[in-house]
């Protein structure tokens, strides 16, 4: 989505504000003994108390999403179902992914913790995921490529010795949830779409420790490593700007354990 006028500029803003202060409560409920469906009916309330709606629920109409949010451990890299059985425990990396409808417009967004303990791989895995994510934000500038964001995402997860997947990208968003382009964590500088002013934008990468080799499991969604490698994953809502972006979903400062 591209806006176009001020009032779509202000109800976008209006939106990220309030899909981040919902975040900020889930990323206050990733605790020790909690189970993760717990956290997505808080997403669930959270959302109808606002008169908004979950952005993820009836995604793919083959197999319809049934959740608010998608809660991914340790293995599970991306698009886990929040489980009702498997509490979280000390040393976990959670992700928590989720979006919103307000006023006709998406969100999408994403946040890695270590709970309770760190070791220095989880620590160092988390925090090169998110600066990774962070590194790109600058690049989304009108006339820069996907592939100079993409580029720069991959440089700086290999430098680290840890690997991006390929297979999920980042995206436009608007008033549909994906919207072109794609803007992946990998790529090759001034090659693919090139950016414009005002595009409404989800930069992300999923990062892990070994094989960036995934499978979905049984459930239809939960996408895992499959060497077992632990994974992390930031996403951030910005609009493109000509000198330097706008970002919609202020979590760049958020802590990495809870």
């Amino acid at each position: 989505m591209i806006i176009t006028d001020q009032h779509t500029l202000k109800l976008y803003q209006r939106a990220g504000e309030l899909s981040t202060k919902i975040l900020s409560h889930l990323k206050n409920a990733v605790k020790p003994d909690v189970l993760p469906i717990e956290i997505d009916q808080l997403a669930e309330s959270l959302c109808q108390k606002n008169h908004a709606r979950p952005a993820f629920k009836g995604v793919n109409p083959v197999n319809p999403y049934r959740y608010s949010t998608c809660i991914s451990i340790n293995d599970v890299v991306v698009h886990g179902i929040p489980s009702r059985k498997n509490p979280i425990k000390v040393g976990d990396v959670v992700k928590v992914d989720f979006g919103l409808v307000h006023q006709g417009l998406y969100t999408d967004h994403c946040f890695t913790v270590v709970v309770g303990k760190f070791t220095p791989l989880t620590k160092k895995l988390v925090t090169v995921a998110r600066d990774t994510v962070q590194a790109a934000i600058p690049l989304a500038i009108s006339g820069n490529t996907a592939g100079d964001l993409g580029w720069t995402m991959q440089s700086k997860t290999q430098s680290a010795g840890f690997n991006v997947l390929k297979q999920y990208t980042g995206h436009g968003i608007g008033r549909t949830l994906h919207d072109n382009p794609a803007i992946p964590a990998h790529g090759q500088p001034h090659s693919g779409a090139t950016l414009e002013s005002n595009q409404v934008l989800c930069l992300e990468a999923q990062v892990v420790t070994g094989s960036d080799q995934v499978e979905v499991d049984a459930d239809g969604w939960s996408v895992k490593t499959k060497d077992g490698g632990l994974s992390a994953m930031f996403e951030y809502m910005v609009i493109v700007g000509k000198k330097q972006p706008f970002v919609l979903t202020q979590t760049l400062d958020w802590d990495i354990m809870v």
